[in-house]
């Protein structure tokens, strides 16, 4: 993908655009097997639109999407599974294995595409007019509701309503019905209230909510996005705390002092090319957060190896697998320790002391009261709302490069894109256009980290144990993978490095 994430998204949509003029009567002439053609790289191009006309409309909730993301595509694996010879599904099983002689790429493209559409359109309900228009390009009815387990039809119909039905009720709160939440959709039910309100800090140790521009000249502090999260029942894990690091660095301590100048000395000298990273992995204006970026960087990899879509539907499960229980890991560490972000960690460290720091927008590089630090970041979004430790990127980053190297067999990626650095953060004040190279997974996860590190939003601790968290949740995921796609540590290819 060489192109900025705006123009990736309206080629998107000039392609469902041009689905829409389907009637949708008549079957695929030529079954849409490899590369760009299968019917699973579709559906990850149409669940990224899906994602972003989400963040447009809810704000960006990545924990949210990756549970959205996930259980999309464990219903699409679950649909898949019942056509390949010895996968077995996590919400299917009992609908036996069809016979040999139906499982063709025909009729695996219609369980699929049945499965994707059921669960997207529960999820993203507010964009059904174009998912329905998709399988009318792809010549599905989507009225059909079959339930017969012996179709394809009825196998994607019954692999989304399975896991819809068993996942309802798994802690994410989907519907607002738990008691003690407020009624809204994934709303909080735990009682968490933060220590510090955004007027007062009690604690400098402990998250504290950050006020934001609304665009409009005024101001709003977000409350903690999800709270709840580590309630939520993992894909694989066994259980949200499985590993939990030890705690982050404490105020006093040489470590964290040692990681709070380090933060300010980053942010100073930023070149343009690390802005553009920290940009980039922050994602935005139609962010896909974590989950959707690394779909988006494993599409790229299926277009590079030439995928079929029995390897896009495996890749892309794992995937996303990882991104979820990352999440929930992630968040069960956030919500133990409560920790505070950099925004409150330099203001307390440099308070009264006159520091080098970024000004704001059109404002650069100024000599400032450490009080009045911030992120490299637009006023709109100041920093996540929500505790630092872990961070969320490198969970989910170092987790999503593990499980592509052990899926692919190789750490290589070459992946480009290119940004112009600012014009997320500081528009008026833009570089030259930059190319930022992706050589391998593992430096991707590693600079998605380090990108946190540069715009200020996490120390050092927290992408390092970020980092070693999901490459952890990546282990557990992948064993379970081997066991529900039948094969054994002997079949497990050699990472090439």
């Amino acid at each position: 993908m060489k192109k900025s994430f705006l123009a990736y998204f309206i080629l998107l949509l000039l392609y469902m655009q041009s689905c829409s003029h389907s009637t949708g009567s008549k079957e695929i002439e030529q079954p849409y097997a490899t590369v760009e053609n299968n019917i699973a790289y579709q559906w990850g191009k149409i669940s990224l639109v899906c994602t972003a006309n989400d963040t447009e409309k809810f704000r960006p909730r990545p924990t949210v999407t990756s549970r959205i993301l996930a259980l999309v595509w464990t219903g699409i694996f679950d649909a898949w599974s019942r056509y390949d010879e010895s996968a077995t599904p996590l919400y299917l099983a009992h609908v036996a294995r069809r016979p040999a002689i139906e499982r063709s790429i025909r009729n695996k493209e219609i369980a699929v595409s049945y499965a994707a559409y059921r669960t997207l359109k529960n999820y993203y309900f507010s964009d059904s007019t174009l998912l329905r228009n998709t399988m009318l390009g792809f010549g599905l009815d989507p009225d059909d509701l079959s339930l017969d387990a012996s179709t394809p039809v009825g196998i994607g119909n019954l692999a989304a309503k399975n896991i819809l039905e068993a996942r309802l009720n798994d802690g994410a709160n989907e519907k607002g019905k738990m008691p003690s939440s407020d009624g809204t959709f994934y709303s909080d039910y735990t009682g968490y209230t933060p220590f510090n309100t955004a007027d007062e800090s009690r604690d400098v140790n402990k998250w504290q909510p950050k006020y934001f521009s609304d665009g409009k000249g005024g101001k709003f502090a977000p409350a903690c996005l999800t709270p709840h999260w580590y309630k939520v029942i993992p894909l694989a894990l066994d259980s949200a705390c499985q590993f939990r690091p030890g705690p982050p660095p404490a105020m006093g301590s040489k470590q964290l002092a040692t990681q709070i100048k380090q933060v300010i000395d980053l942010q100073v000298n930023l070149t343009d090319e690390q802005k553009a990273l920290v940009e980039f992995m922050r994602d935005g204006p139609k962010s896909v957060q974590q989950a959707g970026h690394w779909l988006i960087f494993a599409q790229h990899i299926s277009v590079r190896d030439k995928h079929t879509l029995d390897d896009d539907v495996k890749m892309y499960f794992l995937v996303e697998a990882v991104a979820m229980d990352a999440f929930i890991a992630a968040w069960d560490a956030k919500m133990y320790y409560d920790f505070a972000r950099p925004f409150a960690l330099v203001r307390a460290h440099y308070n009264d002391v006159f520091i080098q720091g970024w000004a704001g927008p059109g404002k650069g590089i100024a000599q400032i009261n450490g009080n009045e630090w911030i992120p490299y970041s637009p006023e709109t979004f100041v920093c996540p709302p929500f505790p630092a430790y872990v961070s969320g990127h490198s969970a989910v980053s170092g987790g999503c490069a593990e499980i592509l190297k052990r899926f692919t067999g190789k750490d290589k990626f070459e992946h480009e894109v290119k940004m112009i650095p600012g014009a997320l953060t500081d528009p008026d004040h833009t570089g030259d256009t930059v190319t930022l190279k992706f050589p391998t997974l593992s430096q991707t996860a590693e600079m998605a980290g380090l990108s946190r590190v540069l715009g200020g939003y996490h120390i050092q601790a927290d992408n390092v144990e970020g980092l070693k968290l999901g490459r952890n949740v990546a282990d557990v995921v992948w064993k379970k993978y081997l066991k529900h796609t039948g094969q054994d540590q002997k079949g497990i290819k050699m990472i090439k490095y």
